[in-house]
């Protein structure tokens, strides 16, 4: 067995996830990082993308697990790690990096992240 890394590396989507009120109405603009590694040496050898984790097919669950609102960013990225696990049985390892970029935390702060790895 072998194993094969792939990274999606800074998605952009604009979500509600936040504790306070305003964060759920006007949302903010969020960064995904996922790592995931898995068995895909049939895909190697047989260059058909039916047999590899589709780079397509991961952002749209990434997506749709940014589209339900959540308090806190450790759940986010908890829900996008069980989604990626269902959808693609030949995962071994998932990384999620979430970060929420200006934080309303009462001064200038880039972004607040946080990593779940599982």
């Amino acid at each position: 067995m072998s194993l094969t890394v792939i990274e999606l590396e800074n998605m952009e989507f604009q979500a509600f996830h936040g504790c306070y009120p305003l964060e759920q109405v006007v949302g903010n603009r969020f960064l995904v990082n996922v790592t995931i590694e898995a068995d895909l040496s049939l895909a190697a050898e047989s260059d058909d993308v039916a047999d590899t984790i589709n780079y397509l097919h991961v952002y749209e669950t990434v997506r749709e697990q940014m589209a339900v609102k959540s308090h806190i960013l450790e759940h986010v990225a908890r829900r996008i790690i069980d989604a990626i696990y269902r959808r693609f049985p030949p995962t071994r390892r998932v990384r999620v990096k979430v970060s929420k970029m200006a934080p309303p935390l009462g001064g200038k702060i880039e972004r607040v992240s946080v990593s779940l790895e599982k």
